[in-house]
């Protein structure tokens, strides 16, 4: 964490700076408060300088809405193609994350908020960054973000597959859309003669290795790189009682040894990733998918199966096509020996106002099923 100085009532304050994005700290440090404009704020904004709010904490809020509400107003061309409109939307996504996210709120040792109106910030920021020790600046759009996740950490998702509600730590990706784990949920597992040893990579919060546990593997592994993940799905074992049947390591991808079933839910768009958050939606250069894939048949038993979880945006968006994929399968020395899709029910998918929309309505997910080649030959 690097320190961040400013001038506050003639006296020079300091404060740790802190960014689960890596954002660097703005160049200088504005004070603001009740009686500044959206478009003042905005044009401050843009100049580089960082708002460090100091009036009522509704107000802020406020204030976000409308500069936010002001950026969006920048139209995109409407005679792009949707590879380009994509590319047109991340940037400008991009650009509004980094102007809200100079909008600054100072959280004190406690932690608290020194503003009216302000809610309990202690636990859900200790959830999020540990003990708070000494002054720290973050962005008001982090904050609420902290906020809201640790409300999802308290609240739980709920998964109609398994009957049960699944409980998100800060930073680790919501199971909020079903399809796919329902996709896991029913399709056929490999028989075996003493039942199946599983393996779940890139867990997150553990959903897809408690719906395999719960469908009778006799044990399943979950691994992921994100500590907090793992933190996560360890939790969510233990709430759901599935904590002697799923072990969970920190690991990047496979863990040692040998599985009867080996899923695997990458992240289903190719690009770098902004974000921890984002982790759980952009795969740079298909990194996991493709060391999944290339990987996958040294890690099964014999007669084992892989089962690749893979929304199809990517092919609509123009940035993976599907014989892309399949090469890759072939190339890795794997057959498709089966496949279950569905459609997507978020609400993205249906609303025609979405800039999107026309890629979203056709995303199918599917779940692929996937074994060596005989002879482990692989294919040109």
């Amino acid at each position: 964490m690097s320190m961040v100085s400013w001038i506050e009532n003639g006296s020079e304050r300091t404060a740790s700076w802190r960014s689960e994005n890596g954002a660097p700290a703005p160049d200088r440090i504005e004070i603001v408060d009740d009686a500044v404009t959206a478009n003042a704020a905005l044009r401050r904004l843009r100049g580089g300088a960082g708002l460090l709010w100091r009036g009522d904490f509704h107000n802020a809020r406020q204030l976000l809405k409308a500069v936010s509400r002001r950026i969006d107003h920048r139209a995109i061309p409407a005679n792009l193609d949707i590879a380009a409109l994509f590319r047109a939307h991340r940037a400008e996504r991009a650009e509004r994350a980094l102007v809200l996210g100079r909008i600054l709120v100072l959280i004190e040792p406690g932690p608290r908020l020194a503003l009216s109106r302000a809610p309990v910030v202690a636990e859900a920021c200790r959830e999020a960054y540990g003990e708070i020790q000494e002054p720290t600046l973050v962005a008001l759009t982090e904050l609420q973000g902290v906020l809201s996740a640790h409300q999802w950490h308290v609240r739980g998702v709920p998964v109609p597959a398994l009957g049960a509600r699944i409980h998100p730590r800060h930073s680790v990706f919501s199971p909020s859309r079903s399809e796919y784990v329902d996709l896991v949920a029913r399709a056929a597992l490999p028989e075996t003669a003493g039942g199946v040893d599983a393996v779940d990579l890139g867990t997150g919060t553990g959903v897809l290795a408690a719906v395999l546990a719960r469908r009778g593997a006799v044990r399943v592994v979950a691994t992921d790189i994100n500590p907090r993940a793992v933190d996560s799905a360890r939790e969510n074992m233990q709430r759901l009682g599935l904590e002697d049947r799923v072990s969970v390591l920190e690991a990047d991808l496979f863990p040692p040894g040998r599985a009867d079933l080996v899923v695997c839910n990458p992240p289903w768009l190719p690009g770098e990733p902004t974000s921890r958050l984002e982790l759980g939606i952009y795969d740079d250069r298909s990194d996991m998918l493709r060391r999944f894939l290339d990987g996958l048949g040294e890690h099964l038993t014999p007669g084992g199966e892989g089962w690749l979880v893979l929304s199809d945006l990517a092919e609509h968006l123009g940035l993976r096509g599907r014989e892309e994929l399949l090469g890759m399968i072939r190339r890795a020395g794997l057959e498709v020996i089966g496949t279950e899709s569905t459609s997507p029910r978020h609400p993205r998918a249906a609303d025609p106002h979405d800039l999107l929309h026309a890629a979203r309505s056709q995303e199918v997910t599917t779940l692929w099923r996937l074994r060596p080649l005989p002879g482990g030959t692989i294919a040109t």
